[in-house]
């Protein structure tokens, strides 16, 4: 149990989940880090889904937060999308290292209407179980490091609780050290 979250195993509670993510759950790796059953949700009140009012609200730090945001970069008329994990109380570096990384001339936060339809998932709650097959999953080594963190589920009216190393260890994962920086 992280804060005041009563936790339970994921996969016991698809009404907590974007589809997307019961999806992937319900193949999830055998050889991962940790097994599908160590994958916890817990309900939440979807007004309070937004990171600082979360851990306001549950007692939960932002150093076991963590937030996945969608990243879009182009080069040469082709767009290519990525995930980026980084504790709360950091910001990815999208003009630097996820740009570099993903090999394109630009990179930025995708548009809000692509981010959801592309993920099947809703604003505020994405999260990187579930996300589509090709996109790359950055992690700033700072989140694979921290025991447990707090992720979207992928629907505003949950969480996740998961051990940092298996987000690292997620198909397509790229663990990247100085992914994100700290937020003064």
């Amino acid at each position: 149990m992280m804060g005041s979250l009563q936790t339970e195993s994921a996969q016991s509670r698809p009404d907590l989940l974007a589809p997307p993510v019961a999806k992937a759950l319900a193949v999830w790796p055998v050889e991962g880090p940790i097994d599908a059953d160590q994958v916890l949700v817990a309900p939440i009140d979807p007004t309070l889904a937004d990171t600082a009012a979360f851990c306001a609200a549950y007692g939960v730090t932002l150093a076991e937060s963590a937030n996945c945001v969608i990243v879009a970069g182009s080069r040469g008329g082709l767009t290519k999308y990525a995930a980026c994990i980084v504790l709360a109380t950091t910001r990815a570096d999208v003009n630097g290292v996820v740009r570099r990384q993903l090999d394109v001339r630009k990179a930025s936060f995708a548009p809000m209407d692509d981010a959801v339809s592309l993920t099947g998932m809703e604003y505020g709650g994405i999260t990187p179980i579930g996300l589509p097959v090709d996109w790359p999953i950055l992690v700033d080594s700072r989140v694979v490091a921290t025991p447990h963190v707090i992720v979207g589920s992928g629907v505003r009216h949950s969480k996740i609780a998961i051990a940092g190393p298996a987000l690292g260890a997620l198909p397509n994962a790229v663990v990247l050290e100085g992914l994100a920086r700290e937020v003064s």
